[in-house]
C-alpha cells in the first residue's frame, strides 16, 4: 500500500518533537520567503518513497522519519524495518525542499 502524507507526518512525529519542529521552523523561519509547508514536504516525501517502491513492499514498515535543518533546505532520513529479515535500515539522506 502506498504511503500517504498522513503516514509520513506520523513517522516524523514518532522520531520526536524536535524533528517535527525542525520541519515547522523550515517553513516559518523563511518568512517572508515561502518554503514548503510541513504538509507539502510530507506529501512530497510520500510520493518520493512510493516512486522508490518502498510503499508497496509488504515486508517494510516505516519506523520513523528524521528531519534536520540544513539551510536553506532540510535533510530527511527514513528508518525502515524489514520484517522478513528482522533488520532496520535507513534511506540515503535526502536534502531539498528549499
Amino acid at each position: 500500500m502506498a504511503f500517504s502524507r498522513e503516514q509520513i507526518r506520523e513517522s516524523i512525529e514518532r522520531a520526536g518533537d524536535e524533528h517535527w519542529q525542525a520541519l515547522v521552523r523550515h517553513h516559518t523561519d523563511a518568512y517572508p520567503e515561502s518554503n514548503p509547508t510541513p504538509g507539502d514536504v510530507a506529501r512530497a516525501e510520500a510520493e518520493r518513497l512510493n516512486v522508490l517502491g518502498l510503499g508497496d513492499d509488504p515486508n517494510l514498515q516505516l519506523v520513523e522519519s528524521r528531519v534536520e535543518q540544513v539551510p536553506p533546505a532540510v535533510r530527511i532520513t527514513h528508518v525502515f524495518e524489514d520484517r522478513e529479515k528482522g533488520a532496520r535500515f535507513e534511506t540515503e539522506p535526502f536534502t531539498g525542499y528549499e
